[in-house]
């Protein structure tokens, strides 16, 4: 196939062509800043408060819940660090989870060596929270609960409602880190007990750089970065008014869309994992079966190191990404995959295909056909013999590719002999 075939929309979306069109005005004519009084300034400041307008209806929220941010990482740092501080009278005590995106592991990180005590909780094989582990976790020196609504490895999505709820009986402020999910599914944020959410715009087919955290209006949080105005006073600095309206439209579009977009990735995701699973061997598929975002499919491949794996794909114009952090000379697992027991021989073969409303069946097709013989050719030395992975046994004449994998020495990169 000559075309790029792209499966690794949970790392960033294409923005569409909408946005791009409504964002225009804003980087040339309509350059104002939104801080001014005349005229330039005015145009701006209607443009934020429309688009903040916007997001809030999408979000089932009020406008003064939305709050600008340069992305999810920052709403999460904003989120933990600001509630943790203003409720430490409270106590010191943080629960998040085990399989949280970095952005919350290190704010974590960060207080704990502030002196903050952290609980990370355990998930099931499938990736769910253990909530008989929360209610013990929980106490009356708690200060907040953060736990991911969808997760951005393997896909399984948190039971929020149960979580926020039981947060809510203990007078505990619950932020969720919704950055996967925003613009994939609904999420009616005053119909949910959520105090406080990020999310992200280049997520759901908006600009990079630009995100939201949404704060009940109960909840008050402090200030996070200090200067002008802006933001009520809670994020000083000029505002990114292009962007802004920009993730606005993005939102917007991909609420009206998402029913049919959604349904659509369900069948494409689907047809894929079913097919991967029958026709490769050596595979496990990680996350719930069925509580997991639309366009997910995390699948871990014995006896293959998943680098390898991404390079050999990637000469068959297959984007995707690895579900766990290698470094030259040393594979490092996924605090993901760890977290959900991936056994050791599956781990570092572990590969995340994200798909979108562009994929097609015939794009789903070829990268089947580029695993079975990629996977062929990694597990090539093991041709006729017992591999590490328990349970298959390479085929006779798998693997028959003349192709070799070296690493040169000058950058410690893979490349293709």
């Amino acid at each position: 196939m000559s075309e790029e075939i792209y499966l690794d929309h949970a790392a960033t979306t294409q923005m569409w062509p909408e946005v791009k069109a409504v964002m225009e005005p804003y980087l040339t004519e309509k350059y104002g800043n939104a801080s001014t009084a005349y005229d330039m300034g005015k145009e701006a400041k209607k443009a934020l408060d429309d688009a903040r307008g916007t997001i809030a209806d999408v979000m089932d929220a009020d406008p003064e819940e939305i709050f600008f941010t340069s992305g999810g990482s920052e709403s999460d740092n904003w989120a933990i660090k600001s509630i943790a501080g203003a409720n430490k009278r409270r106590g010191s005590r943080i629960i998040t989870t085990k399989i949280e995106h970095h952005a919350v592991l290190n704010s974590c990180k960060y207080l704990e060596e502030l002196g903050y005590e952290v609980c990370y909780l355990d998930v099931d094989e499938n990736g769910i929270v253990d909530l008989e582990q929360l209610k013990e976790a929980v106490s009356g020196q708690t200060a907040l609960l953060t736990v991911m609504y969808g997760n951005n490895e393997i896909g399984t999505l948190e039971p929020i409602a149960e979580i926020g709820m039981l947060a809510r009986q203990k007078g505990i402020p619950f932020h969720t880190d919704a950055v996967q999910v925003v613009g994939q599914l609904p999420v009616p944020a005053h119909r949910l007990p959520i105090d406080l959410l990020s999310a992200s715009g280049h997520k759901f087919h908006g600009p990079k750089g630009i995100g939201f955290l949404y704060v009940r209006d109960e909840v008050r949080i402090p200030a996070f970065i200090h200067g002008g105005g802006q933001e009520a006073g809670k994020r000083a600095g000029t505002e990114n008014v292009a962007s802004i309206v920009g993730m606005a439209e993005a939102l917007k579009l991909s609420a009206y869309r998402m029913r049919r977009n959604c349904a659509y990735l369900n069948r494409l995701r689907n047809y894929f994992v079913q097919r991967v699973m029958r026709e490769c061997s050596g595979v496990r598929y990680n996350g719930h079966p069925h509580l997991r975002l639309p366009g997910n499919a995390s699948f871990s491949f014995a006896g293959v190191d998943a680098t390898a794996l991404l390079v050999l794909l990637e000469e068959d114009r297959i984007r995707a990404s690895a579900g766990s952090a290698c470094s030259t000379g040393e594979a490092r697992i996924s605090h993901v995959i760890e977290a959900i027991g991936v056994p050791e021989e599956y781990a570092a073969g572990t590969v995340r295909f994200t798909l979108g409303a562009e994929n097609t069946r015939q794009q789903i097709d070829w990268t089947v056909r580029s695993l079975k013989k990629n996977l062929a050719l990694l597990r090539g030395e093991m041709i006729g013999q017992e591999s590490p992975a328990a349970g298959y046994r390479m085929p006779d004449g798998a693997g028959t590719d003349s192709r070799r994998l070296s690493t040169d020495p000058r950058n410690g990169r893979l490349r293709i002999l």
